[in-house]
Order: C-alpha cells, then sequence, then structure tokens
C-alpha cells in the first residue's frame, strides 16, 4: 500500500525533505507512521497531523491512498 507524506514548515528543515512515498503492508497509526518514515526523531508533542487535508491525531490510522501531512502549528501576528 502506498502512502504520500508531507512534511511543512520547520519540520521540512529538521527531517531535511518535503515529501515521500512511504509503502505500508497494512493500515497505521499517524504516530508509527512517523516512526517509520523519521526513525531518528520522536513524535513531537506540538507537531500537528492531518490525513487527507482533515486534522487527525498521532492515534489516527493510515492506510492506502492517504496523503498524511506533519507540521508544526500555525501562529496569526
Amino acid at each position: 500500500m502506498s502512502i504520500k507524506v508531507r512534511y511543512f514548515a520547520s519540520l521540512k528543515e529538521r527531517v531535511g525533505r518535503s515529501e515521500e512515498r512511504v509503502t505500508i503492508a497494512e493500515p497505521i497509526t499517524a504516530k508509527a507512521l512517523w516512526r517509520q518514515c523519521v526513525p531518528e526523531l520522536s513524535p513531537p508533542e506540538q507537531i500537528l497531523v492531518a490525513i487527507n487535508l482533515d486534522y487527525a491525531d498521532w492515534d489516527s490510522l493510515v492506510k492506502e491512498g492517504d496523503e498524511v501531512a506533519f507540521f508544526p502549528p500555525v501562529t496569526g501576528g
């Protein structure tokens, strides 16, 4: 199963890429996906997750064809 993973803002620089395509054998949680894609970094608590453009939590399931985005909180000014 293939999914698209995207990283935004400062997170893009931290992980060293803006997006990637990942193959998974079965649906997994967003947290497990993070650990698979970025094993050198623990999932930061302040990082937000979206699955198919909808906010999600770290325990949400990711399945084939999904697009997952990880991004820092948005602030305004």
